[in-house]
């Protein structure tokens, strides 16, 4: 498994209007092979920003980066670069990629929910 997150620094004040962008917007995730899961995962506060983190899983390190190279990946981050009234961000996002060395799932957990 691979899994690819992005960091965002969310200018305070900018938090609803960060999250109406990711809710709005149409991932088209689903159309794509090896797609396992997404979140989007909200942090701690700070002074001047609250820190959020975008989190896909994948089958297979290949599986993103066929996703990074697609149509689907291209359309649904059309608007990411959109000038808005406001920042919402500090800085750029940082990504990070890790590939799954060990997992362990709990044989109780639905099978959708462990992804």
């Amino acid at each position: 498994m691979f899994i690819a997150m992005n960091r965002f620094k969310v200018v305070k004040g900018q938090e609803a209007a960060f999250e109406a962008v990711w809710s709005s917007r149409k991932s088209r995730l689903d159309e794509m092979p090896g797609f396992l899961a997404f979140h989007l995962l909200k942090g701690p506060a700070k002074e001047d920003h609250t820190l959020y983190s975008s989190h896909t899983s994948w089958a297979s390190k290949a599986d993103f980066t066929a996703w990074t190279t697609s149509e689907q990946f291209r359309e649904s981050h059309r608007n990411a670069g959109q000038p808005r009234p406001a920042p919402l961000y500090l800085g750029h996002p940082e990504f990070e990629g890790f590939e799954t060395i060990l997992s362990e799932i709990n044989p109780q957990t639905p099978r959708h929910a462990a992804a």
